[in-house]
């Protein structure tokens, strides 16, 4: 095995209207989206980077397994994982998080307050404000566009700097255009994002698109 591999995981699809992927979007429109969550492998550790969902009440789902079965088909069970680090407290990123009983679950203080209801009983949660070292190649940071204390998981492999967005950013033309997102909890945060890592420094992996 590689010492950092970083496998994205699709578990379901469904459509999004523009007005929420991108400032300036037609609410009559809509696009394809997928679910994803990734899967960080190093040398003694199995991290997730969002916990997905079993249910999306109002949307329109298809090829929808879950994130559940998606680890299975890798031969992975729940307990497998080692550490689970939220994105935000949405629902699809914070549902199945419960499966985990094994591992330490590392969220944004503010998040913890809107997802606190999504956790089983003790589990091993580790709280922070602005970023926190999971490994030596793997962190968590506060970004605040998304939600009030959403972050993107930024990870090193010696050579490239990858990020996994979270909602940060729904789309890559939204990177390449440089268009915040529509689901905004504070837009100047959501501006800051796009111009710092739709640069070309990092390599951006995407929640809601391949």
């Amino acid at each position: 095995m590689k010492e950092l591999e970083i496998i994205p995981i699709e578990y379901g699809k469904s459509v999004l209207p523009e007005s929420m992927i991108f400032q300036g979007g037609a609410e009559d429109k809509s696009r394809p989206i997928v679910f994803m969550i990734y899967l960080i492998k190093t040398k003694n550790r199995l991290i997730l980077a969002d916990a997905g969902c079993e249910t999306m009440p109002g949307f329109d789902m298809r090829d929808f397994i879950g994130p559940i079965k998606s680890l299975e088909k890798l031969s992975i069970k729940p307990e497998d994982i080692t550490d689970v680090i939220i994105t935000h407290a949405h629902h699809d990123h914070i549902e199945c998080v419960k499966y985990f009983k094994n591992a330490s679950i590392y969220i944004q203080r503010d998040e913890y307050e809107s997802g606190k209801g999504y956790f089983a009983e003790g589990m091993n949660l580790k709280l922070f404000d602005d970023e926190i070292q999971i490994c030596s190649d793997v962190k968590a940071v506060k970004i605040g566009g998304h939600s009030k204390g959403s972050c993107i998981v930024e990870i090193s492999d010696g050579e490239k700097r990858y990020i996994i967005a979270g909602d940060e950013c729904y789309l890559r033309e939204c990177l390449e255009k440089q268009i915040p997102t529509g689901s905004s909890y504070c837009l100047e945060k959501s501006r800051e994002f796009i111009e710092k890592y739709g640069n070309g420094e990092y390599t951006v992996l995407l929640c809601h698109e391949k």
